[in-house]
This record gives structure tokens, C-alpha cells and sequence, in this order.
């Protein structure tokens, strides 16, 4: 998958969470929840919802690898080949 087909992908998700996110107010080196202000059930169905439109494995023993919207596209590159 390309990465803005993944990177609109990632936004429409995190959208579907979060209506008020506006991709561009988004700063790709910061916590995503903490700018998102995103709770933890939140994120956790964030990232279901992600796997489910990817079909990206994302094993709990991962999650704390996904911080920053840099860190969640870099791992979806990596496993979207």
C-alpha cells in the first residue's frame, strides 16, 4: 500500500474515533493521545479498527511501540508491504 493511501486510511480511522481530529493539526513526532485526547478503550478500538481495515496484525506486546503517528505509519509500512 502506498503511504498516502495509508496515511488517509490511518486518518479516516482515527477520525471515526476521534470527529474533531483535523489531519493537519497534527504534530507526526507527538503522542498521538495525548493530541487526540484519546482514552485507552479509544486506542484500543483505534487499533482494532486499524487492523481490521489492514488486516495488520498488531499483537498487544506492540502497543507500546505506537506513541506518535510517526511510530503507527511507520509500523503499518513495515507489515502493509
Amino acid at each position: 500500500m502506498d503511504e498516502p493511501t495509508l496515511r488517509k486510511t490511518v486518518f479516516d480511522t482515527l477520525r471515526r474515533i476521534a470527529p474533531e481530529v483535523t489531519p493537519a493539526d497534527l504534530e507526526p513526532a507527538v503522542p498521538l493521545r495525548d493530541q487526540v485526547d484519546l482514552d485507552s478503550m479509544d486506542w484500543l478500538n483505534f487499533l482494532i479498527a486499524l487492523h481490521d481495515k489492514l488486516g495488520v496484525d498488531i499483537p498487544e506486546s506492540d502497543y507500546q511501540k505506537l506513541v506518535t503517528l510517526d511510530d503507527v505509519m511507520g509500523y503499518l509500512k513495515a507489515r502493509c508491504g
